[in-house]
């Protein structure tokens, strides 16, 4: 690989003598990893099940190297059983000891990765707000959180600005997983070493001071945040991190870095740090639903069909959202708020995708498929089954949903969402 020649004189005054071998690491192939994602099976059973050999990642409970030219195209991704990562970028988001009941933000969250590992240590429990200033990328990481099952996340799409102007000293967690010149991220990404610039460094520089800024507004007394970024740059890593000590309350409490001569992964920083003073500011709440017919009808298809129950109703129009605990009431865009169970139409519900993707094995009626019908199904197929079942069901790979289907006259009828199709 040809890499920019300022980076390269950059790098060996960085490095040093460890230079030659940090430059040889890129004759090597990049590493692949998937991460377990423990809100639908457990690292134990999926090592059972998994179609790739694993090799834990040091840094990661969860994380797996693999030998695989398309981890994404197993039934085991669309069902939402793992999530393709770069070994290295999970790194940051342990550091920021996420628990179920705390108000928790990935400031820069898009497509996902470190956002729905936090949501995996929060098991469902609190709010977890994902913010992504693009509008697509918004919406990738939305349909990200709808594969993996995630109930208490908040996707919005706004600026740190914006979000701090609500969220003023609400949180108790932030990751700030800044925009950066992308220097850890060559061999895999082509764009980013014909991007690079020094002028590109310096600009991105400016806006992740931003950034951390806004972080810090909407960090609660005692609260933490990880910074981490997926280049090399000090201008980027540490001097982000001693100009943000001395302009504001905090504390650093660790920073490190992962070079690809090192590791087994890419390029990444993180440092972590603790707000020593400030305030913590409650939000004016969503309130319930207040549609009792809808809410009815809802219940008793709720208790005809599964065998978990959903609090914290919400209706917009017909459409039916379980809500996160506590989820605040914000004027921010907002692409998704817990789940999407469906909607209801005079005496009738209709189940949603989200509903169906954040279910458990066994937490529903389904039909168990064997791997061409499921191969089929996430295609778009309609498929035979039993004469004897009647209405939505689940349809089930090895125990794991996949989707709904309408079932009537031993045919069932695809709902899978065209958006999601294979």
């Amino acid at each position: 690989m040809e890499l920019p020649a300022e980076f390269i004189a950059r790098m060996r005054a960085l490095l040093g003598e460890k230079y030659t071998a940090f430059e040889a690491s890129y004759s090597t192939p990049a590493e692949r990893a998937v991460r377990v994602n423990t809100l639908k099976i457990s690292t134990d059973e999926f090592k059972k099940i998994s179609p790739f050999f694993l090799e834990r990642v040091p840094w990661a409970e969860n994380g797996f190297y693999v030998v695989s030219d398309g981890p994404g195209k197993s039934i085991y991704h669309t069902a939402g059983l793992y999530y393709v990562q770069e070994p290295s970028a999970m790194c940051a988001a342990p550091e920021l000891e996420a628990k179920p009941g705390e108000r928790v933000l990935d400031l820069c969250s898009a497509p996902g990765g470190k956002g729905t590992q936090l949501a995996a240590d929060m098991r469902g429990d609190g709010v977890l707000v994902l913010n992504e200033i693009n509008f697509p990328r918004a919406k990738i990481l939305s349909s990200n959180v709808e594969r993996l099952g995630v109930r208490n996340a908040v996707v919005t799409c706004a600026s740190p600005e914006k979000l701090a102007n609500e969220f003023y000293g609400y949180f108790d967690k932030i990751l700030v997983d800044a925009p950066c010149s992308g220097e850890g991220m060559f061999k895999k990404e082509r764009a980013a070493v014909v991007e690079w610039s020094l002028e590109n460094v310096k600009a991105c520089a400016v806006r992740q001071s931003k950034i951390i800024k806004s972080a810090v507004d909407m960090l609660a007394e005692g609260g933490r945040i990880v910074y981490s970024t997926c280049t090399f740059s000090p201008e980027e890593n540490e001097e982000q991190i001693a100009a943000a000590v001395k302009a504001y309350p905090l504390k650093l409490i660790s920073e490190k870095r992962l070079y690809p001569h090192e590791v087994r992964g890419e390029g990444h920083f993180c440092a972590v740090l603790e707000k020593l003073s400030g305030e913590k500011r409650d939000m004016p709440l969503m309130r319930p639903a207040t549609d009792r017919v809808g809410l009815s009808v809802f219940k008793q298809w709720e208790k005809e069909n599964l065998g978990v129950e959903f609090e914290n109703l919400h209706f917009v129009g017909k459409t039916l959202y379980s809500l996160p605990n506590d989820m605040p009431r914000t004027s921010v865009q907002t692409l998704r708020a817990g789940v999407r169970l469906g909607e209801v139409t005079g005496n009738r519900f209709e189940p949603d995708h989200s509903l169906a993707m954040c279910l458990e094995n066994g937490q529903a009626r389904g039909i168990e498929v064997d791997e061409q019908t499921a191969l089929n199904f996430l295609k778009g197929y309609t498929f035979s089954c039993s004469s004897n079942e009647k209405g939505y069901r689940l349809v089930l790979y090895k125990g794991y949903p996949l989707g709904w289907c309408k079932v009537s006259g031993g045919v069932a009828k695809n709902k899978l969402p065209k958006g999601v199709r294979i």
